[in-house]
């Protein structure tokens, strides 16, 4: 059983006990999160939401915080003396699928 939730505007396809690494979200580590935003339910039989299925819910709770790996970002211009380095490392957060209800 699997259902696809979406968390940010971003999509994920949830099982029982996966881990999912999603953006940034608050909260610390062991934090029960319960997602509403359930787009599909595969079960028995497959639910499909128009946008959402109704009274399907994905219960998790926040394994960890995390950062990503960095990215450096390197802009120049040739023969014109012109050179911006700058790096990035996003923010994650892991979560750990508990249940999905709404089956």
């Amino acid at each position: 059983m699997y259902a696809i939730v979406e968390v940010q505007g971003k999509q994920y396809r949830a099982e029982k006990g996966a881990v999912l690494r999603v953006d940034r979200m608050d909260g610390e580590a062991g934090t029960p999160v319960a997602i509403d935003s359930v787009l599909l339910v595969s079960g028995d039989t497959i639910k499909i939401g128009a946008p959402y299925v109704q009274g399907a819910q994905v219960k998790a709770t926040i394994k960890a915080q995390e950062k990503g790996d960095k990215v450096i970002v390197f802009k120049y211009k040739p023969k014109k003396d012109y050179r911006r380095t700058q790096g990035h490392r996003q923010r994650y957060t892991l979560l750990t699928v508990e249940d999905i209800v709404g089956a």
